[in-house]
């Protein structure tokens, strides 16, 4: 890997359309190139195949808050029912299963809900305010307009600063540019 005097993140390639994005994405992950992340100012159905990226462990968090979210909810009106405060009305039973179902399922859907927000922003690392592709004047211009991107970043093991950008030069990028760090 070569360095300059400024510390290198990666290298951005602009590409015209969607298309030749996904082309490319899809060239880069068979040249063998693992780190790398495209930028796109609206979702590019088939992307994420061309760049064959996991699937998201999104969904376990939410089915995570869910049980847990059940389980608090059965128990906690179990404990009030027949624990804390047990009062024997008529000879039912102090464990009303059927009649702890609404809270439940209500405190399912909240815990799920709130499984799902918060596995968001550590799945996308959000909040993150700034990005070494903040850098690249071309990027601030057009990344969330009309610019596709494709970056990839210094730490992949295949990354070599001449030969990463010939590779994206060729792959049809409009611009390929340097991403200081």
């Amino acid at each position: 890997m070569e360095k300059d005097s400024t510390e290198i993140f990666g290298i951005l390639a602009r590409f015209p359309d969607p298309e030749t994005l996904i082309v490319a994405s899809r060239r880069a992950t068979e040249a063998g190139y693992c780190n790398l992340d495209a930028y796109t100012p609206f979702p590019v159905a088939g992307l994420a195949d061309a760049m064959r990226l996991k699937p998201s462990k999104l969904p376990l968090a939410v089915l995570a808050g869910g049980i847990i979210g059940g389980a608090l909810g059965y128990f906690m009106q179990y404990y009030a029912a027949a624990i804390d405060m047990p009062l024997n009305i008529g000879g039912r039973p102090l464990n009303s299963w059927p009649a702890f179902i609404p809270i439940a399922f209500e405190v399912t859907i909240l815990l799920a809900a709130l499984g799902g927000i918060l596995g968001l922003f550590v799945v996308t690392r959000f909040p993150q305010p700034y990005h070494p592709v903040f850098n690249v004047k071309d990027f601030q211009k057009h990344g969330s307009q009309d610019g596709f991107y494709l970056g990839i970043e210094a730490s992949d093991p295949k990354f070599d600063l001449t030969q990463t950008r010939k590779f994206l030069e060729n792959l049809g990028a409009i611009l390929v540019s340097e991403i200081e760090a």
